[in-house]
């Protein structure tokens, strides 16, 4: 169970990054055999994504192939549950043999082609694993998936796009279940995009000029007063464009240097901007750390809760040194905005099949983010 998690999770990921995975239909409530279309390496890892872990699913594996060298064997084994069967004579009675592996709770996958189509369409079906399916009396369930020809043609390389696996309704016939195969994996993997406007609309300001700016110009306020963090800002853009991350990441860790920078030049000369959702607490507390640590009490800022422009605003008041801050600042608030970065734009791309939920995933976020922030607050009073 927990390889199959394991397995399901990472080909998730995988297809998130790579174009996204949809699935429809329903498996029966017992172990049964899949029988699908195959024209891609990609095949079987959209099954494993698409097939619910609980049902611990194992994949027929073309013997000469997979299982001819040791490494290449154990990596089908660890990476997508194969085990062999023959293609050159030998081939029923290995699936045969799988008849143990439905007993003890496993989904069989099969691909009854025998060979990946070098041209998406779908070939003859050997009757295999209808054989297992009947002396097993497991059901027979046609699979068609689509867009993985596009994804990963044979010989070919990856490129990103959809992808789709349909489940169909089981069958005791192979031919009915070659029909369902062709009628289910001909469907566009694109299909009928369900999205949110909202959604659409964020990410496009994340992926333009704008967008850029916005983020700096937030850090840079919330480094002098403005009271909301810029990871605020980056958890709302890069969810809705992932691919945007790095580069708001970045222009986030200049925006708030500079701010930094601002604010203690603003201290220096006397001047003391609005600091709201600060307290007394805080400031005192900032003012020991500096007295005793200097420009390196930044350090402590991204997990203190206090705010970045009290150190800021300490630091030009007690005037550490405007550079030894700034150095400082870099790699604390940096590493910080980064890693957050970095993981709103995994969240985001692993979230891209509901991306029609965005709109809640924003209420959501609006209402952690606030309980979150009027706690920390309320601790330093």
């Amino acid at each position: 169970m927990i390889a199959s998690l394991g397995r399901r999770a990472l080909w998730r990921g995988v297809l998130a990054v790579t174009g996204g995975l949809r699935v429809e239909g329903r498996l029966p409530d017992r172990p049964c055999v899949l029988v699908a279309n195959h024209s891609s390496h990609a095949d079987t890892p959209a099954l494993l994504a698409a097939l619910p872990a609980r049902r611990r699913p194992v994949v027929a594996a073309a013997a000469d192939y997979w299982f001819g060298r040791p490494g290449r064997a154990a990596i089908c084994r660890a990476l997508v549950a194969g085990f062999p069967v023959r293609r050159g004579g030998g081939g029923s009675g290995d699936l045969a043999a799988a008849r143990a592996l439905l007993a003890s709770g496993h989904d069989v996958i099969v691909y009854p082609e025998g060979r990946r189509s070098r041209d998406g369409s779908l070939g003859e079906f050997h009757r295999g694993a209808a054989r297992l399916a009947a002396r097993a009396g497991a059901p027979l369930v046609p699979v068609g998936i689509s867009g993985t020809h596009d994804l990963l043609p044979v010989h070919g390389t990856v490129h990103r796009g959809p992808v789709a696996v349909r489940i169909g309704a089981p069958t005791t016939d192979l031919t009915q279940a070659r029909t369902a195969v062709a009628s289910l994996s001909s469907i566009s993997a694109s299909g009928p995009a369900s999205d949110s406007r909202l959604r659409c609309r964020i990410a496009r300001l994340a992926g333009s000029r704008a967008g850029l700016v916005l983020v700096a110009a937030w850090a840079v306020a919330e480094a002098v007063s403005w009271p909301l963090l810029p990871e605020s800002a980056l958890a709302i853009l890069v969810v809705a464009r992932p691919r945007a991350g790095p580069r708001l990441a970045v222009a986030a860790v200049v925006g708030t240097l500079l701010g930094g920078a601002l604010m203690y030049g603003l201290a220096t000369q006397g001047f003391s901007p609005p600091r709201p959702l600060t307290t007394p607490r805080m400031h005192a507390a900032v003012v020991e750390q500096v007295a005793a640590h200097g420009a390196a009490a930044v350090r402590a800022q991204p997990m203190s809760g206090v705010p970045y422009k009290v150190y800021a605003y300490t630091a030009g008041r007690e005037r550490v040194g405007l550079g030894a801050f700034v150095a400082h600042s870099a790699p604390a608030r940096g590493l910080r905005l980064l890693v957050v970065g970095l993981l709103a734009a995994v969240f985001g791309a692993v979230c891209r099949p509901w991306r029609r939920w965005y709109p809640a995933y924003l209420v959501w976020f609006v209402v952690v983010f606030s309980g979150g922030l009027a706690a920390v607050v309320g601790s330093w009073r």
